[in-house]
């Protein structure tokens, strides 16, 4: 099989599990990576294996280059994006897509008129957990789903990252780090959404640094902190989502569980790709189910495999984390602030296909 050639731009934190898993995939060849510190790169480069240690532009300059993982913070997002994109390299960012709706819109712009593809983290829809959910529900398990929760609540990353500001200045907060998990999730499982409402608040004005490094700073909060939303689904179900760093002593609430006609499904934590998959029906106690798929470990850059995948094949359907999903995830967490701003329902202006469930007989 032929592979696709990628190089990674952003060699922080996360870049780690990129440079791990993107060698492992079949129609994947990771030969270059680069940053703005290129002796970041030259470690990066060195720890994996990787052939190429650039600057930002000698990796755009790379003919040989077909997809360009984007690693960068967020607000760089859209920016390396397009670049990478009038370079005429297919894209795959982490999330979120951009940090604006108007950049968004850019990206996805710029890549139809080039014809090329954009990708977009989360990929943890496409792991085990998840995936079996989706079956479960499109083999009818539950009936019609009618409702879901969502929960994401926690004390804030100051606590264990090592440069944590960036969660708390525009484009940060919980919504924006860790919603696209759970609304990648709802999407994937529910369809699109015609609208949401929310209300959003800040609880503390500023942050205290407890992690290594940084240890005493302070961070002066700029974002909501505490994103209480409901979505209106396509499909008629209703959810509700709540995501907070402002949780400073834990909870027992459920990562996500969607509601029936026949059933409820306890769905595994959407920033995982396994996970414990509980059912229950009408009489009985909630009982595990055996996972149907793979892909069980940390396994990002699985959204890579499946574009380069499309990208070898034809098959468009195969870009399962593809930007229009990615958009409609920016758009809906914008909706959440622009609707507790208003004191108004937002009414989504975008729309997306559920990716196709994937084959679980075959590895990407």
């Amino acid at each position: 099989m032929s592979k696709k050639k990628v190089g990674i731009i952003g060699c922080g934190n996360i870049s780690s599990i990129y440079m791990k898993n993107l060698p492992t995939f079949a129609g994947v060849e990771l030969v270059a990576c680069a940053d703005l510190d290129v002796s970041r790169a030259k470690a990066r480069a060195e720890e994996f294996g990787i052939p190429h240690a650039y600057s930002v532009s000698e990796l755009l300059a790379d003919p040989s280059i077909d997809i360009v993982v984007n690693l960068t913070i967020p607000a760089a997002h859209a920016d390396v994006c397009l670049q990478a994109l009038e370079a005429g390299k297919h894209v795959y960012v982490e999330k979120p897509l951009a940090v604006t709706r108007e950049e968004g819109q850019r990206v996805l712009e710029l890549a139809a008129r080039k014809g090329l593809l954009v990708g977009s983290a989360p990929d943890t829809f496409l792991g085990g957990g998840i995936q079996t959910c989706i079956k479960l529900i499109e083999d009818g398990w539950i009936g019609t789903p009618v409702a879901a929760t969502a929960f994401m609540m926690g004390k804030g990353h100051e606590h264990w990252h090592p440069d944590p500001e960036f969660y708390y200045a525009k484009g940060g907060g919980p919504m924006f780090d860790m919603g696209p998990y759970y609304l990648t999730a709802l999407v994937a499982l529910l369809g699109p959404i015609r609208r949401v409402t929310g209300s959003t608040g800040i609880s503390f004005a500023e942050r205290t640094i407890s992690s290594e490094k940084k240890r005493g700073q302070k961070i002066a909060v700029d974002t909501p902190t505490h994103v209480a939303g409901v979505l209106d689904f396509h499909g008629g179900a209703i959810a509700t989502l709540v995501t907070s760093f402002d949780i400073m002593e834990g909870t027992k609430l459920p990562h996500i569980e969607i509601y029936g006609s026949h059933g409820s499904l306890s769905v595994p934590n959407p920033n995982n790709f396994s996970g414990e998959v509980l059912l229950r029906k009408h009489g009985s106690d909630w009982q595990p189910v055996p996972l149907s798929h793979g892909y069980h470990a940390n396994t990002r850059g699985l959204g890579v495999a499946a574009l380069a995948k499309a990208l070898l094949t034809g098959d468009a359907s195969e870009h399962r984390a593809n930007g229009a999903l990615a958009y409609h995830v920016l758009e809906a967490m914008h909706g959440f602030h622009d609707a507790s701003d208003s004191g108004q329902h937002y009414r989504m202006a975008s729309s997306c296909e559920r990716p196709k469930l994937l084959n679980p007989a075959e590895a990407l």
